[in-house]
């Protein structure tokens, strides 16, 4: 990036963090690609990312941010189905709650449903969804082709960042040499490893950042889910769901409004949360010992819609609570195994 550029883009984002004195989608787009190449220099690097850190990026600015990212990932071919994969991000990890994200890959992969997670290999001492996905037999892919490999005979898959896109690898790791998160973080919660074709599950932790991804997916047309994360993770909180929402070639729609009254409690939870016990956990919940929260059991069914499994929620609502009723009581009649691949009803 040519220096003059560079103090123009230094100048705007020092000026202010309103929405009305953003980058526009192109400085946005010039600066993390910038970022992304390893065309700065630590100084205007750490510079750069400091002001970022103390701003919520606008939409343009996202707009440029995603533009950039996308143009240096590498991409996944569709898996031969009717219905569009699901793309998660794990770039978290259990602190105070076991990390339930990776029983929706392995229930929607049970239906037939491709399933790529991607993140880092590492969860910074905490349960991230990559060891527990180990203990299922889900092992990281060491490359995009290997991925490919295992999405068409095990239909889920683990892409490291690493992996998928090294220059946004390279900058989330710098949060742990400067300590604060920045645009990085924000670029992988919608990063589509199949340029555009797949349904990205998203979550944040905060009312403004799901306010600003809404804008975005409404804006780029991108596909996607988006809720209240659980401390971090794109999973619906086991004891109060959030409000999920559907976002479709610019149109907006909420499958289902934030649960009313307060936190509940919920027995039958992973009795800790390090990868041994949630594993085990998860393991008596697909094998009908262990009831699934019923939070869920509702992003499951707003997973199966968004992909296509079916064209109707309410039919989605229906599967979803057959899966949860028959692998998650004791007792019950289990589902045949036939049932996993199941066609899509369009």
């Amino acid at each position: 990036m040519a220096d003059m550029q560079f103090l123009h883009i230094m100048k705007r984002l020092g000026q202010s963090a309103g929405e009305t004195d953003a980058l526009d989608e192109d400085d946005a787009y010039h600066l993390f690609s910038a970022m992304l190449d390893g065309g700065l220099p630590d100084l205007e690097l750490g510079a750069a990312i400091t002001a970022l850190h103390f701003r919520i990026e606008s939409t343009a600015e996202l707009l440029g941010l995603h533009r950039a990212v996308c143009e240096r990932s590498y991409v996944l071919n569709m898996p031969d189905t009717h219905m569009r994969p699901l793309v998660i991000p794990a770039y978290g990890g259990a602190r105070r709650e076991p990390n339930l994200l990776p029983l929706l890959g392995l229930l929607l992969r049970r239906l037939g449903v491709p399933v790529v997670f991607h993140g880092t290999l590492e969860g910074s001492g905490y349960a991230a969804a990559v060891y527990i996905l180990r203990e299922f037999g889900v092992l990281p892919s060491a490359t995009v082709s290997q991925a490919q490999t295992a999405l068409l005979e095990d239909g889920i898959a683990y892409l490291p960042v690493g992996a998928l896109c090294p220059g946004l690898a390279a900058l989330l790791a710098l949060r742990n040499r400067l300590g604060m998160r920045n645009s990085a973080h924000v670029a992988a919660k919608i990063l589509d490893p199949f340029a555009g074709a797949g349904v990205v599950m998203a979550g944040a932790s905060s009312t403004i950042y799901l306010d600003r991804l809404a804008a975005f997916f409404v804006a780029s047309g991108t596909a996607g889910l988006l809720l209240a994360s659980t401390e971090g993770e794109p999973f619906a909180n086991p004891r109060r769901r959030p409000r999920i929402e559907f976002f479709n070639q610019g149109e907006r729609r909420i499958l289902f409004e934030e649960e009313a009254g307060p936190v509940k409690s919920v027995a039958g939870l992973p009795a800790a949360i390090d990868t041994q016990a949630t594993a085990a956990w998860m393991q008596a919940a697909l094998s009908g010992e262990a009831l699934i929260p019923h939070p869920l059991v509702n992003q499951l069914a707003c997973c199966l819609y968004a992909v296509g499994y079916t064209d109707d929620m309410n039919q989605a609502k229906a599967i979803a609570a057959v899966e949860a009723g028959s692998l998650g009581v004791v007792g019950r009649r289990r589902i045949d195994s036939g049932r996993a691949s199941r066609s899509p009803t369009h």
